[in-house]
Formats: C-alpha cells, sequence, structure tokens
C-alpha cells in the first residue's frame, strides 16, 4: 500500500520544482513587503501594527492551520472516528477563549511580547525569567509536532525513506523558516501565513468536495463505506460510536481543558494581537480567525472519513509518522498534541 500510495503522489523532480518555486514567490512576497520604509523594533516585532482585523484574522489561521494539526486530526479521524473530532471541537472553542478573555486586554497594552505584558505591573526579572521559560518550553515541543509533521509530508512528496534524509528534509524547512523571520520580521512573515491559509483551505476544500463527489455528495454513504474499510482491515473501533477512547472522566476534563485553554498560551498566536492597530481590530481578527478554522475543521472531518474509506486505517498506521502522528493518546497517557 505504501508503493502504491508514493506512485500516486507523482515524479520526485516535479514535486521538488514545485516546493521550490513556492519558496522563490513567498521569499520575493517577504522581501517586496519589507522593501523601503524605516526600520524599527516596532516594525519587526509587530509588523508596525499596520495590519488590519481580516488580514490578521487569515494569518492567525495559517499560524493555527499546521501541518502538524491538519495531518493529526485527519488520522485521528480516520483511525478513530468521533473520538477524533475532540481535538478540532476543543481547539475551535479555545478560539472564544482568547476572543472574550485574551485579544482586548493584551492589545490595550501596546507591548511587543508576553513578558512585556507580564512584567508590565510585577516585578520585571522573575517574571520576564518564567515568560522567558515558559515561551522556550511551549515552543519546543510545539516546534517538534510541527516540524516532524512537515518533515514527513515533504519526505513522502520527494520520495525519501531513511531516517537521515528525513532528518535532513526537517533541518531544511527549519531553516527556510528562520530565514522568513529574519529577513521579512512580522511584516513578512504575515503575509507567508496569510498566503498558507488561502492555500490550505482551499486545497482542503477541494479535497472535501472531491471526496463528497465521489458518493454522490451523501455523507451519510461515506460514513458506511469509511465503517466498511474499517472492519475490512480487521479493527474493532467503531468509527460512529462516541466516547470509545475516553473512558476516565477525569482524564476527558483535563484534555478538555488543555484544548480549551491551550490556544491562549501560544506564544506565536498571542503576538499576532499586536499586529493591529485597536482593540477593536484585535477582536475582529479572532473573528475571522474563527469562521476560517470552524470552517477548515469541518473539511478535516470529511477528509479523515474519506481517509478511513480510501486508504484504511493499517495503510495510515503503516506509513511514515503516521500512527505516532494522527494516533490521539491513550487514556493513560494524556499529552495535548499542537
Amino acid at each position: 500500500m505504501i508503493e502504491l500510495l508514493e506512485t500516486r503522489l507523482g515524479n520526485p523532480v516535479l514535486n521538488i520544482s514545485i516546493f521550490a518555486g513556492f519558496v522563490v514567490f513567498t521569499m520575493f512576497v517577504v522581501i517586496r513587503v519589507t522593501r523601503g520604509g524605516k526600520k524599527t523594533a516596532g516594525d519587526f516585532y509587530t509588523g508596525g501594527a499596520r495590519f488590519d482585523g481580516r488580514q490578521n484574522g487569515f494569518a492567525i489561521a495559517g499560524d493555527y492551520l499546521s501541518a502538524a494539526s491538519f495531518l493529526g486530526i485527519v488520522g485521528a479521524v480516520a483511525l478513530y472516528g468521533y473520538d477524533g473530532l475532540l481535538y478540532s471541537v476543543g481547539f475551535l472553542v479555545a478560539w472564544l477563549v482568547a476572543l472574550l478573555l485574551v485579544a482586548e486586554p493584551l492589545r490595550n497594552t501596546g507591548k511587543y511580547t508576553m513578558a512585556d505584558v507580564l512584567s508590565f505591573r510585577m516585578r520585571q526579572k522573575p517574571v520576564r525569567l518564567a515568560a522567558a521559560i515558559s515561551t522556550l518550553a511551549v515552543s519546543l515541543f510545539y516546534l517538534l509536532a510541527q516540524m516532524a509533521g512537515a518533515g514527513a509530508l515533504v519526505s513522502l512528496l520527494l520520495g525519501i525513506s531513511s531516517p537521515i534524509g528525513q532528518n535532513i528534509v526537517i533541518a531544511i524547512v527549519g531553516l527556510l523558516m528562520v530565514g522568513y523571520v529574519l529577513i521579512g520580521g512580522m511584516k513578512g512573515t504575515t503575509w507567508v501565513q496569510i498566503i498558507k491559509a488561502i492555500l490550505l483551505i482551499l486545497g482542503a476544500a477541494v479535497m472535501t468536495i472531491w471526496v463528497l463527489a465521489m458518493v454522490g455528495f451523501n455523507f451519510s454513504e461515506l460514513l458506511t463505506q469509511a465503517m466498511a474499510t474499517t472492519k475490512a482491515d480487521g479493527s474493532e473501533i467503531n468509527l460512529l460510536a462516541p466516547m470509545e477512547r475516553y473512558k476516565d472522566p477525569l482524564a476527558l476534563v483535563s484534555l478538555g481543558i488543555a484544548l480549551v485553554l491551550g490556544a491562549s498560551g501560544l506564544p506565536h498566536v498571542l503576538m499576532r494581537f499586536y499586529t493591529v492597530p485597536t482593540a477593536k481590530e484585535a477582536r475582529r481578527s479572532v473573528t475571522w480567525a474563527i469562521g476560517l478554522i470552524g470552517g477548515f475543521y469541518l473539511f478535516t472531518m470529511v477528509l479523515g472519513y474519506g481517509a478511513a474509506w480510501l486508504v484504511g486505517p493499517e495503510a495510515i498506521k503503516d506509513m511514515p509518522g503516521g500512527a505516532n502522528a494522527a494516533a490521539p493518546p491513550s487514556p493513560t497517557n494524556w499529552v495535548a498534541p499542537s
């Protein structure tokens, strides 16, 4: 099955050409939007606070809808059905917390970083130390999931199967991201995230329509086919039964708190509220983000059941990094993914 999937991904030379073309295009955009004008700390860290709510909402969606969340949630739905949807619901509800409790107060401080905000009315040194440690810890584990997902996807497209080759791909992708930030600052990376959000949402929409068209736009038929493929693979998991994997109520509450409050603590998401000129635009950007992210997660539900039908759970588990990236944690080992 893996060999069949690899042949369907096309020519690695064509794939790397498209990837390189996308890198060149986005780098051109970064250089273009940051060329000229004054160079200040505000321009680098906040893009001069010149983005409106709609633009910032698209950028937030681009930040949030990463390879890890896209592949992870689609894989979780394909493998565990209804229980996999819990992650997307939790991630979406998290933005209500950001809208009601975080966006406006954070923007009103007019600072650059979380450390600046927290130390505004507190002792500088201990607060900045705690903020630095928490930011590094969150970013480290977040990047592990992000880079692993991106590396696995790019490696599959390029036909690279060796662990060393995959590690090199991950390192190259990481260096590219660093280059975007160093060259463009917040203004350049914001436009890259806007482009990413548009491409990702449009791509997911096209795949969703394609999958639904294969079953005559009958979602019930899609669920039936997904169940049939899952049973044919020998899996005993009922994709339509709720709470099959979450038996411990305390663990479920713990996971829910982590999902709902997690988005409000992501450093790269919180910094987005400084790129808009007013608190009103900060709230507007979250509203746009909720709409875009919510629509995207509806697509992942269809794509997840479509993957269960067309690919099958066993083939998904056998993919490079597939089983580890897609499977939700067991009830005895709860760690919320990024």
